[in-house]
């Protein structure tokens, strides 16, 4: 008797060991595990600027302390099973497996270099369903946050700022302005197919219109319409012509923006290139002066690149997301000014974590309040 509970005891004792020894191992890979995993932690300076589109961590929080999710994620609010903190004692739903940077992190894989949901969700090791969650609430969080800011410029910050090719041929613009078309998945409604079919890009698509400053800073970004709408329509619809324009202004913009009419009781000269005469040929001048307009309007097609470079619209888009593609358009384009500028002339280097363009002294009054360094190029 006595011997065998001397064998059992050393079996105890020898199983014991073995399990220590196991769970030294478990946590020994637990440990290797979390240092792989992908996060925004552990991305390496130069893939952050690939997957983020900043360039640098700094850009990036002081974006995301400007948006505020809070310490824990508890002012972005995705449903009913999140945890939000006490709520009058009580603690309700579980805890996110996501801080707020990772789930900022995981909205920009996305939307600037196109990862697919379900790979996001093999990367941060979640269910798809909580990546889509994570996405469509961070898409409205960030259009609430951003959408509220003041992006258009007054006339002096314009005049300010102004190139001096602008300065010396059209001093007085006030905004360039274009439209472009992104693919959307054909819908089985008849009606909507219709609206949604683009001649100029022989498929179904979206259509919105973009606005910057002689300067290149974005200054006007519309909701997106179907892709039969015309560039005069989009004109009107967008409410560019209710902004507080100045007697005098002008726009520069493409052939197809034949809104001289609209701009004549607001006081306010359109500058396009000029058509075709009856000859069907361009007078000397003509040319010259479509040249000129070209050379300056470049910018805007520029300005439309820097938003494409977003290559969640590389993809036709889904139906799935029609309920917040607005908010993925509309964030996309202000996240451009977070990026380096389309037109600079500084020379000086520039310690920039925020590309401001030309907003109201408000605006930068709130950055500066999250210790941003506020710097505004001058061309």
């Amino acid at each position: 008797m006595k011997e065998e509970l001397k064998q059992l005891k050393a079996k105890l004792e020898r199983f014991e060991k073995e399990n220590n020894k196991l769970k030294q191992d478990n946590a020994s890979l637990t440990t290797q595990l979390n240092e792989c995993v992908f996060c925004v932690e552990n991305v390496s300076e130069k893939d952050f600027t690939f997957y983020t589109g900043f360039a640098n961590r700094k850009t990036f929080n002081g974006l995301l302390k400007f948006l505020n999710p809070g310490q824990n994620g508890e002012n972005v609010r995705m449903d009913s099973t999140d945890y939000v903190g006490d709520v009058q004692g009580m603690k309700q739903g579980r805890p996110r497996k996501l801080s707020p940077e990772n789930q900022f992190f995981l909205f920009l894989c996305r939307v600037k270099v196109g990862l697919f949901e379900q790979d996001l969700a093999n990367r941060f090791s979640i269910a798809i369903s909580t990546v889509s969650n994570i996405l469509i609430t961070w898409a409205n969080f960030i259009y609430l946050r951003l959408g509220g800011l003041n992006i258009w410029p007054t006339k002096e910050t314009i005049m300010e700022h102004m190139p001096e090719t602008f300065k010396d041929k059209y001093p007085s613009t006030r905004i360039i302005i274009d439209c472009t078309e992104l693919k959307v998945e054909m819908a089985s409604s008849l009606l909507l197919k219709s609206q949604t079919y683009s001649n100029y890009k022989s498929s179904n698509t979206l259509k919105g219109l973009i606005g910057i400053s002689p300067s290149g800073s974005v200054s006007f970004v519309s909701q997106l319409y179907t892709g039969n709408i015309s560039d005069r329509e989009i004109t009107v619809r967008s409410g560019l012509l209710e902004l507080p324009f100045d007697k005098g202004d002008s726009i520069m913009a493409d052939k197809g923006f034949d809104i001289q009419d609209l701009l004549d009781e607001l006081e306010v000269k359109l500058n396009i290139p000029p058509f075709l005469g009856l000859s069907g040929q361009m007078t000397g001048d003509d040319v010259i002066t479509t040249q000129s307009i070209a050379a300056e309007r470049i910018h805007v097609e520029r300005a439309i690149n820097k938003v494409k470079s977003f290559h969640i619209f590389d993809q036709v888009i889904p139906l799935s997301l029609a309920g917040s593609i607005n908010q993925i358009w509309t964030n996309c384009v202000l996240l451009t000014l977070f990026q380096d500028p389309i037109i600079s002339s500084r020379t000086d280097e520039l310690e920039v974590c925020y590309y401001l363009g030309f907003y109201s002294v408000t605006m930068v009054n709130e950055l500066e309040n999250v210790e941003l360094t506020v710097k505004t190029y001058a061309c």
